[in-house]
């Protein structure tokens, strides 16, 4: 029952989040590491080191044969860039044993695509940012719109790269240099991360809300847990309606009103997650019993009672 993180690159909180897990749910069991860069800082934390193929290199059959000779049945993705390999693969990979924490094809898809996401929520009445492909169709409801807007890059998670908060010359130009532009209105107000693991049956095995007190380069530096029920419900009743799985991070701004705006939701362990981890919400203790066909009724969720806090910060490491 050994275990595999894919894209490991420089993510070590998360490498120790789930070596922490694996001490109790099996201290035997092996962390294998996984990266195309041979010298990625990852390399120093996981207990073997595999330097893979790219994905668009690397065939499931192949991949399934390494974890094969490894006793690899578990697997974590790291990175927007791959969930949807594995989404598309998972049902491969469990057929031969290997159990992947993704969503299925359809929710991950929903995830990655902002347009689709706030098409498909609206309709269903949730209060999702507003996201068009041109400024003009943001523009035109609100012909005296004088506000500021953001723009990003339509498919993926996160916002680096992203103009946020800019005139609309500006969100035009930043565009410019986009793959595949979407345009929103700029929202002013307190931003929160929603960190959700759902079980096998997408129902949510706990929540925890944490603020965004600093965000560089899109993720939190500086992050707070907090008692936030109605945004943990709201986020709960979404993903379960969409068959959402394992960890997912819901990010969203709470206006001057109260009134939640849902910017949008990464099925994957977010840069700042382990915090999450940290209050009780034992997203790969419990992926890893699950995937033994353990029922998660017997490891129920257990919120910290004390609220913390988070800062991401660099660290020397000397060998």
């Amino acid at each position: 029952m050994n275990v595999l993180m894919m894209s490991i690159s420089q993510k070590v909180p998360m490498i120790k989040a789930i070596k922490r897990a694996l001490q109790r749910a099996h201290p035997g069991a092996i962390l294998y590491g996984a990266d195309s860069s041979a010298d990625c800082i990852g390399r120093y934390w996981v207990d073997m080191f595999w330097q893979c193929p790219s994905l668009n290199q690397l065939s499931v059959n192949d991949l399934i044969l390494y974890c094969h000779k490894q006793n690899i049945s578990v697997i974590f993705p790291s990175r927007d860039g791959e969930l949807a390999y594995f989404a598309e693969h998972q049902h491969l990979l469990n057929e031969s044993g290997i159990k992947v924490m993704i969503s299925e094809a359809e929710a991950v898809q929903l995830c990655l695509d902002k347009l689709y996401f706030y098409k498909v929520l609206r309709k269903q009445g949730y209060p999702v940012i507003p996201t068009f492909t041109s400024l003009e169709e943001l523009i035109l409801p609100s012909p005296n719109h004088s506000g500021s807007f953001v723009v990003k890059e339509r498919l993926g998670a996160g916002s680096v790269g992203a103009g946020i908060g800019v005139q609309a010359k500006d969100a035009l130009r930043i565009a410019e240099n986009m793959k595949s532009p979407v345009f929103q209105p700029f929202t002013a107000g307190a931003e929160y991360s929603i960190d959700l693991y759902l079980n096998r049956s997408s129902f949510p095995q706990g929540a925890i809300a944490r603020k965004r007190n600093r965000i560089v380069n899109g993720e939190s530096q500086i992050t707070t847990t907090t008692r936030y029920p109605e945004l943990e419900k709201l986020c709960k009743e979404i993903a379960s309606k969409y068959n959402l799985r394992g960890h997912v991070m819901f990010q969203v701004i709470v206006d001057e009103k109260n009134s939640p705006h849902i910017i949008e939701c990464n099925c994957r362990f977010g840069g700042a997650s382990t915090l999450a981890v940290a209050m009780g919400l034992d997203s790969f203790f419990w992926f890893y019993k699950e995937s033994t066909g353990a029922s998660l009724r017997e490891f129920p969720f257990q919120r910290g009672e004390k609220e913390m806090m988070l800062i991401r910060h660099a660290e020397d490491l000397i060998l």
